[in-house]
């Protein structure tokens, strides 16, 4: 269900690859009226809102972006994590936890930065699932989400929906667990105009796997389906939309992919039903994802007064 959008003001903090494809979704697409945009210099910031003004003027769009520090995101209804330290991944497996340990200083320090700040927060910044958590515990904002799992869910659906010729809306199915190497596709519960039918599930698997890789292989770095996925959060999460995103979320004592079931903003877990093999995988995407979150807490980076203070 769609409602009349009441969003005034979002924020971005990185104008790299992935902060400068989300402020143009943001901007093509009318979202709000004020585009508060930080990163790690004010130059960037600044090069970053001066061309999405450009596009705003040039598509006449309600948008008005502006370069701020990140103390004065305060204001922002919501606020977009898209940084990315520099570091050279040189992982062929596993390849999005390749960010944890350079990653994770910079999240610490921009929890301690935004501590206790009201709004809805979605982190972008890889491994997602570990990034979201550690900015939710140390910075204890309660409205903390990571983009991902969304992603890849609309991957699955747009690849099976290829593979049987039929329009992706036809097709309902979730990609849940960790965004990375323990994704669980939820094959069991997938349906096509709502009927069960026969998957090519490796098929399936192989695509999920390597399509990052060749977009990231043929342009650099994936960009607009995150942007994408990040729009469709905010439609759900600031009450745009009602409907399902599968956002890294806490569950279960740990932070991990699920379906979110948004009914005016407010989410519930609202996850299908799992045959054994796929509970299993879930399990080991939880353990997973647990195990990796102790050791990033654990880096010397997070241990200083200021990460100490936020947690």
């Amino acid at each position: 269900m769609s409602r009349t959008p009441a969003v005034d003001t979002v924020g971005i903090v990185g104008a790299g690859a992935v902060g400068q494809a989300v402020a143009t979704a943001l901007c093509t697409a009318g979202f709000g009226r004020r585009l508060l945009i930080a990163s790690r210099t004010p130059e960037q910031a600044a090069a970053l809102a001066a061309d999405i003004d450009d596009m705003r003027q040039a598509t006449a769009s309600p948008v008005h972006p502006r370069a701020v520090r990140v103390a004065d995101l305060a204001s922002c209804q919501a606020v977009v994590i898209a940084v990315r330290a520099s570091f050279t991944n040189t992982r062929s497996a596993d390849v999005r936890m390749g960010g944890a340990v350079a990653n994770a200083p910079a999240i610490g320090q921009l929890a301690a930065a935004l501590h206790s700040y009201p709004g809805t927060v979605l982190v972008v910044t890889n491994p997602v699932d570990l990034m979201s958590r550690l900015f939710a515990e140390l910075s204890g904002c309660e409205r903390v989400f990571g983009i991902g799992s969304n992603l890849d869910s609309a991957r699955y659906r747009a690849a099976l929906a290829r593979h049987l010729h039929v329009p992706a809306a036809a097709v309902a199915g979730h990609v849940i667990g960790e965004h990375g190497d323990a994704a669980v596709v939820c094959a069991s519960a997938t349906t096509v105009n709502e009927q069960r039918v026969p998957l090519p599930l490796q098929q399936l698997r192989d695509e999920l796997a390597t399509r990052a890789g060749r977009i990231s292989a043929g342009i650099g770095r994936t960009r607009s389906g995150p942007a994408g996925a990040v729009l469709s959060a905010l439609r759900k999460t600031l009450a745009v939309d009602d409907g399902i995103e599968e956002l890294s979320a806490p569950y279960g004592g740990g932070w991990l992919g699920i379906p979110l079931r948004f009914t005016q903003g407010r989410p519930v877990a609202c996850l299908p039903s799992l045959d054994a093999a796929e509970r299993r995988q879930f399990t080991a995407a939880d353990t997973k994802l647990r195990t990796a979150y102790q050791a990033v807490r654990s880096l010397p980076a997070l241990q200083s007064p200021d990460s100490e203070r936020a947690s």
